[in-house]
């Protein structure tokens, strides 16, 4: 039904709304409400949205929030939903060469240099931008535009609580170690060997956040186990929780920016120069930690990748995975 009303002419209605140059009104707030809906969960609505021009309207829109912060809450919650509606429709392939295209990075890297409310919603944006396979142009493209210099300050220090914040902390630190871990993935050649020569500099400050983000992560699982634990024991099989069940928990809890840290810290090992490898040693036997911890975590990873449109990408991937862990 919602690819339906797509067709029916409701999305171009839409888009002409929200382009008309007016100021904020309430009918920009339900035209972008309603994209939101539409994109969510429609494939062919993400499609259609592409070929209506529909990412360059929305980053046309946006750029307002550059320098600017929204005027009330009302319009606060109108930018959210044009920031999820780029997150929708860059599950698409091809939505994402036309955000490449429609320098869409330039304008997420400038927001989250700003420091405006916009900031939050950018970084979303850029991990939907450069995750998967599909996203290895625009991992290369955001190194080329010095996105670098842009990432890596919001990845050693999490911006401080305010009332307008849309990001809990664990919400952003996620965000943050994705777009980095994806860039791991995905750059190629210089771009690769300028991100991997950042965990080296001013004396390995990258990775000492890195294994802090490990044990602060590390805790957050091992107390959801237990609670985990807890809950099973008073079940005694009745209404007991399935495996899924509690691995998805589990990613909630922590578990999944756990592991993005740790994907980090063996490719860093891997492929960077051999002081990370020595600095992540220290650190961890410093602070009682252990390899094998990080070994288990990564192999968990990799035999739980999920169901990946591109099967020969998932294998590679699991294969790789395993390969670094070997090395480890």
């Amino acid at each position: 039904m919602v690819s339906d009303v797509g067709k029916q002419g409701l999305m171009q209605w839409l888009l002409r709304r929200l382009r008309v140059k007016l100021p904020f009104d309430q009918n920009k707030l339900y035209a972008s409400e309603i994209l939101s809906i539409l994109l969510q969960s429609s494939k062919e609505n993400q499609d259609m949205f592409g070929e209506l021009d529909g990412i360059d309207v929305i980053l046309q829109q946006l750029a307002f929030y550059k320098r600017h912060d929204p005027a009330s809450s009302e319009e606060t919650e109108m930018m959210e939903n044009l920031f999820n509606c780029l997150c929708s429709s860059l599950m698409n392939a091809e939505n994402r060469e036309r955000f490449l295209r429609g320098e869409g990075l330039q304008l997420m890297n400038l927001m989250l240099r700003e420091k405006k409310q916009s900031r939050n919603g950018s970084l979303k944006v850029l991990d939907h931008a450069m995750s998967g396979p599909n996203g290895v142009d625009n991992c290369n493209k955001f190194v080329d535009i010095l996105g670098l210099r842009t990432i890596f300050p919001l990845f050693m220090k999490t911006p401080k609580k305010n009332r307008k914040r849309m990001l809990t902390v664990e919400e952003h630190e996620e965000h943050v170690t994705s777009i980095i871990a994806s860039m791991l993935k995905n750059c190629k050649s210089s771009q690769r060997q300028r991100l991997l020569s950042k965990f080296t500099e001013n004396d390995h400050e990258k990775v000492d956040r890195l294994l802090e983000l490990h044990f602060k992560y590390l805790d957050k699982v091992e107390e959801a186990d237990k609670q985990i634990e807890k809950q099973m024991k008073q079940y005694l099989g009745q209404d007991a929780l399935t495996d899924d069940e509690i691995y998805i928990r589990r990613l909630d809890e922590g578990l999944f920016t756990l592991q993005l840290v740790d994907y980090i810290i063996l490719e860093a090992c891997a492929s960077g120069a051999s002081s990370i490898k020595q600095r992540v040693m220290q650190i961890l036997n410093l602070r009682g930690g252990s390899l094998k911890t990080i070994r288990h975590v990564m192999r968990e990873y990799a035999g739980n990748l999920g169901d990946a449109e591109d099967s020969d990408w998932k294998y590679q991937e699991q294969e790789h995975i395993l390969q670094l862990v070997d090395k480890f």
